[in-house]
């Protein structure tokens, strides 16, 4: 019997977040290695488990797997999130792809100064109302079913749901003119082990804070400045 999946990446979201997220949706236990010390990470650099010298990695299967698509991609597959067939594989790609970049401007808030926080976050929001949410908003009143895709539950609906929560936590309101993706919320955050996940206690990470951002710094030597779009 295989063990279970390992992670390792620090103690908070990045771009290690989504594979917790899908992990946890398909009823998966799995291990982390918090990176802490720039020795934990040369360690895993000098093993050679780092294909292109960067986290975030993980042990399955007897593979130690880097590049975050290429992860999800094999989770999906392997505990039925990716869709039935090739088009509706498609799909799931193209959905998967809108919420990464939307993704894309959160991924890096953490980082910014306090005024390029402010600017980010009305970008985020911005983003999110005039082009993501609108198109996720007509797919699901176009079709009327419960789940993008399929009407199955895959890892497209896993990540648009993940992409919500972290847009509310920059304005709660910001679902107030999509009611499709108000009910999507609520039918997806009720699926158990979604539901789970979201619960006190679980292996879901919290905002980064700047303990989350100092760590990161110090582990990859991290020392320029990142400024918003």
């Amino acid at each position: 019997m295989a063990g279970k999946p390992k992670l390792y990446y620090f103690d908070g979201r990045g771009k290690m977040e989504s594979i917790r997220w899908l992990l946890a949706a398909a009823g998966v236990e799995f291990e982390e290695e918090s990176l802490e010390t720039r020795e934990q990470y040369e360690k895993l650099l000098q093993g050679g488990s780092l294909m292109f010298q960067q986290v975030p990695m993980v042990e399955i299967d007897g593979m130690k797997m880097v590049q975050t698509r290429a992860i999800l991609s094999y989770v999906a597959a392997k505990y039925n999130l990716y869709g039935k067939d090739l088009k509706e594989r498609a799909l799931i790609d193209m959905y998967v792809g809108g919420t990464d970049d939307l993704m894309g401007f959160i991924l890096m808030f953490p980082f910014l100064s306090a005024e390029d926080k402010e600017k980010q976050r009305a970008v985020v929001v911005q983003k999110a109302i005039s082009r993501y949410f609108p198109a996720y908003e007509k797919v699901l009143k176009d079709h009327g079913q419960d789940f993008l895709v399929g009407n199955n539950f895959s890892w497209a609906d896993v990540h648009l749901l993940e992409a919500i929560l972290m847009v509310e936590e920059k304005k709660s309101d910001v679902l107030s003119g999509f009611p499709q993706l108000q009910a999507f919320k609520a039918r997806i955050s009720s699926i158990p082990t979604i539901k789970k996940f979201l619960e006190p206690g679980s292996q879901r990470k919290p905002v980064p804070d700047d303990k989350y951002v100092e760590t990161v710094r110090r582990v990859l030597h991290m020392y320029y400045d990142i400024k918003a779009n």
